[in-house]
């Protein structure tokens, strides 16, 4: 079985390489060409939430609708986060709290 992927920043990284999955640090400006890659060889990817902000948003939507490999956006030791936005962003989309 292949290891998963992590793409993210350095820090990161560096524990996702102790777990034992490969990983890579984008350049700026090649993060949706790396997510691409890392689609193509890994069954999952983790994509550091901070990365993630950088891919551009019909690239990224596309990645979480395929049904593989399956992509979670993760959070990051530079404090980008998305579980905690989720419940606010839910409740904005349903009308019952404002944006």
């Amino acid at each position: 079985m292949q290891a998963p992927i992590y793409l993210g920043d350095e820090a990161s990284a560096a524990g996702y390489r102790l777990a034992g999955a490969r990983v890579h640090v984008p350049a700026p400006g090649e993060e949706a060409a790396a997510l691409a890659q890392a689609r193509a060889e890994a069954p999952l990817v983790l994509l550091g939430a901070a990365l993630a902000a950088r891919i551009p948003e019909s690239a990224l939507r596309a990645a979480q609708a395929a049904t593989a490999p399956l992509l979670l956006v993760v959070d990051d030791v530079s404090g980008g986060s998305t579980a905690t936005d989720l419940p606010h962003r839910l409740r904005a989309q349903l009308g019952m709290e404002q944006e």
